[in-house]
């Protein structure tokens, strides 16, 4: 099996997004950097605020992000003070934090750095294009807890998955949400091209908008599609082929659709990406098993997933048992960084 390092570095940019705090989301960060030393520039930023020394939550030990000189990193004023590296700073972005303007700067030292980053997805997507500027041949972004926008395609090529027994104390839980995260994340995309350039016509113009059979469309009237269930019922009939949708869909909005009409069925509901989906194993199988269909519009790529088998609530699990039992439910290589395998 080819390691973590030689998986990502075909692509330009990867995110790195956690099922919880404390699941292995830093140690993985810091196993990539390890492997990658001497061999190509990185671009490091985050969502959020990572690299501290106590989780700012738990209070528990965090493991600190190590650098090598040469690394391009885009961090909030705050956190680069608290960081000991020695710094040339290349430009200052106009993005600011609770934790100060985002500033991009270059590593001329090895040394520990703490990240916070913007939390506007827009934001992200012009850092991660300044850090390629300024030389990056690959670009990680740290994501933060139940931040899993920084895995959209807009922002980045590909992700990682961390998760660990921090999520639950039962370890048969661990696994199934964490196969469930990955069913939502890489979700089956529509193929066909025209459905595609429709769809995109939709976000561009609106929220929510149907499309029929003859490819005609109309978009909705409403303000967000998370409230819009009743408008979406009544505008599905049986010339409707998809319902696109901008933003978030959740559990209330399927569950409505379902209870309002039956027309839902056969219709494909097309997201932006699987990080829109909010949706609990429960009504996903429902909503299929009734005949619904949701596709995404832009895939996204899962390289692999890590698993952390300590908490530091004070349990952990039998780490090969945790490892055999992710890979034997999940369909993407699972690396325990910690325990080395």
């Amino acid at each position: 099996m080819l390691s973590i390092f030689q998986m990502v570095q075909k692509y330009d940019s990867i995110s790195i997004i956690g099922m919880n705090k404390n699941v292995g989301k830093t140690t993985t960060l810091n196993h990539i950097l390890k492997e990658a030393r001497g061999t190509m520039s990185l671009g490091l930023t985050s969502i959020g605020r990572d690299g501290e020394e106590k989780d700012l939550v738990t209070a528990t030990e965090k493991p600190k992000i190590y650098v090598e000189n040469g690394t391009i990193i885009a961090t909030a004023k705050q956190c680069l003070l608290n960081s000991d590296i020695t710094r040339e700073i290349l430009k200052t972005t106009g993005f600011n934090t609770p934790l100060g303007e985002i500033i991009i700067c270059r590593a001329l030292s090895d040394g520990y750095v703490e990240l916070g980053g913007p939390s506007v997805n827009s934001h992200m997507a012009l850092i991660c294009d300044e850090l390629k500027n300024f030389g990056s041949k690959l670009v990680i972004v740290d994501g933060a807890l139940s931040r899993k926008t920084s895995a959209c395609p807009s922002i980045t090529n590909a992700t990682i998955l961390s998760t660990g027994a921090a999520v639950s104390k039962s370890m048969r839980v661990v696994i199934e949400e964490t196969s469930h995260t990955i069913n939502l994340l890489s979700i089956e995309n529509e193929m066909d091209h025209e459905i595609l350039k429709l769809a995109g016509v939709v976000l561009r113009s609106g929220r929510v908008g149907i499309i029929h059979r003859d490819n005609t469309m109309k978009n909705l009237d409403v303000v967000t599609a998370l409230g819009a269930s009743k408008e979406i019922a009544r505008a599905i009939d049986e010339n409707t082929s998809h319902v696109v949708i901008k933003g978030v869909v959740s559990d209330n909005l399927l569950e409505n659709i379902m209870a309002i009409t039956k027309m839902y069925r056969g219709v494909t509901f097309l997201v932006e990406d699987g990080t829109k989906l909010f949706l609990t194993r429960d009504t996903l199988y429902k909503f299929k098993v009734q005949g619904g269909i949701i596709k995404t519009i832009n895939p996204i790529k899962i390289v692999c997933v890590t698993s952390n088998p300590k908490s530091p609530y004070g349990y952990e699990f039998d780490r090969h048992k945790f490892l055999d039992g992710l890979r034997n439910n999940l369909n993407v290589p699972v690396f325990d960084v910690i325990g080395g395998e």
